[in-house]
């Protein structure tokens, strides 16, 4: 096995040689494999044990046992207990998951940390199929049914070709040892379910099943690939905007697609929507409407759909007194300066009679009932009426911007100034105020 990992490493993961990295270690046998398969093959590591605190002693004396292959391999360990029961009870979640997301998130600080270039786990073949069943058998889409990644940003999984078998078989044949977790024996654990009584009559059904699995799964990657160049395609033809807020799509472009609810899944599957009827339904539904999901919101704005987080941001109120000072916004700098001459005016840039102006200024978010003189316009407008007539997005009028002189708008940023502030024959001091993206 070692001779095949190596030829592994050179073929398809070169990279890692010379590079710094950091080995997820259990103590189960995967790992600990891993571990002696990398120092055989002179790799620059170190190894990083997660204690959970779910076993009592046993997982104490798997702690115990790390320390001491870390000795023998003399390679440093870094060791991190948690009290994973009481993190799964805070975030409401599963103590496998809560386990996995514990130690993902302290393996991707100490990389940072460290400066490690990646992190090895030792996932393998029979991890894979359990990992495909688990997601056939939740349901899932094409990504689900494509196989652990090898690759994955920093983590790295160099034992994903080898079986089970093969990795025992290595440690047994050079006399290795391990920790064995006992509870991997239960089958109240749906991947332990399926690892004890479902694979097994796989592998008595076809004892080439990893193999096959694999041919399986290299197909399934080729179709991703095509399916994958097809939504990029579509998504070069659908996107009109993308802002620091916003993404913004052309509806026609998907209302053209034979399947566009199959699309509207691939494009919009990673953002946490689920009620995928309700999504399809938006390139029909009226303007305003809107689907959710936890962190991002799909909103149908006449021709268009727009992508944009849940919760609209917060902008807090901020009062400006010294002109020789830049603002920062989230649109861009607003500065300030006293100049003699006006000239061209520009959504970004305008002129204003300073002396006018009601200080401090104030930059803020609208309000209900807010009224303003556009400029260039006789009378007065209410900013929802303004807004309605510009066709601003609900997003728009979320992040728009005013600055203000005591109550009245003296322009909203980046759109209209107000024509009560405006530049005449009799303005002594004029003011250029420009927004820099």
């Amino acid at each position: 096995m070692l001779e095949a990992f190596q030829n592994h490493i050179h073929n398809k993961l070169a990279f890692l040689r010379e590079r710094k990295l950091l080995i997820a270690i259990s103590g189960g046998v995967d790992s600990v494999v891993l571990a002696h398969l990398c120092a055989r093959s002179g790799f620059n590591f170190l190894l990083a044990h997660c204690n959970f605190n779910l076993r009592g002693d046993e997982s104490d004396a798997d702690e115990d046992f790390i320390s001491d292959l870390a000795d023998d391999l003399d390679k440093e360990v870094f060791i991190q207990h948690f009290d994973t029961k009481a993190y799964a009870e805070e975030h409401k979640c599963s103590i496998q998951m809560a386990a996995r997301e514990l130690r993902y998130d302290w393996f991707t600080e100490l990389a940072e940390q460290l400066h490690f270039d990646y992190i090895l786990t030792a996932h393998h073949a029979d991890d894979n199929l359990e990992t495909f069943l688990i997601n056939f058998s939740r349901g899932t889409g094409l990504e689900g049914l494509t196989g652990i990644p090898e690759v994955n940003g920093l983590f790295v999984r160099p034992l994903l070709p080898f079986s089970n078998d093969s990795i025992r078989s290595f440690a047994e044949n050079n006399k290795i040892a391990w920790r064995e977790d006992s509870s991997n024996v239960s089958v109240k654990y749906l991947r332990n379910k399926l690892r004890h009584e479902v694979i097994p009559i796989l592998k008595e059904i076809n004892p080439s099943l990893l193999e096959s699995f694999q041919n399986t799964l290299d197909n399934l990657n080729d179709t991703a690939d095509i399916v994958e160049e097809s939504v990029q395609a579509v998504l070069n033809r659908a996107i009109i905007s993308i802002d620091s807020y916003k993404v913004v799509y052309n509806i026609a472009k998907f209302s053209k697609l034979n399947n566009p609810k199959a699309y509207l899944f691939e494009i919009f599957k990673s953002y946490g929507f689920k009620a995928w009827d309700d999504v399809l339904n938006l390139l029909d539904a009226q303007p305003g409407k809107f689907v959710h999901s936890d962190s991002h919101r799909l909103i149908k704005d006449r021709e268009c759909l727009i992508l944009t987080d849940a919760q609209p941001s917060d902008f807090k109120c901020v009062k400006i007194n010294n002109f020789n000072k830049k603002i920062k916004t989230p649109f861009g700098k607003l500065s300030f300066s006293e100049v003699k001459n006006t000239g061209s005016e520009t959504e970004n840039l305008i002129f204003i009679d300073g002396d006018v102006l009601q200080m401090p200024l104030v930059l803020r978010s609208r309000k209900e009932g807010d009224v303003f003189y556009p400029k260039g316009m006789t009378g007065k407008k209410t900013l929802s009426k303004y807004f309605k007539d510009e066709k601003f997005s609900l997003v728009d009028k979320e992040q728009a911007l005013l600055l203000c002189s005591g109550k009245d708008i003296v322009w909203i940023l980046g759109k209209r100034a107000d024509d009560r502030f405006k530049v005449t024959d009799k303005t002594k001091h004029i003011l250029k105020i420009e927004l820099t993206p």
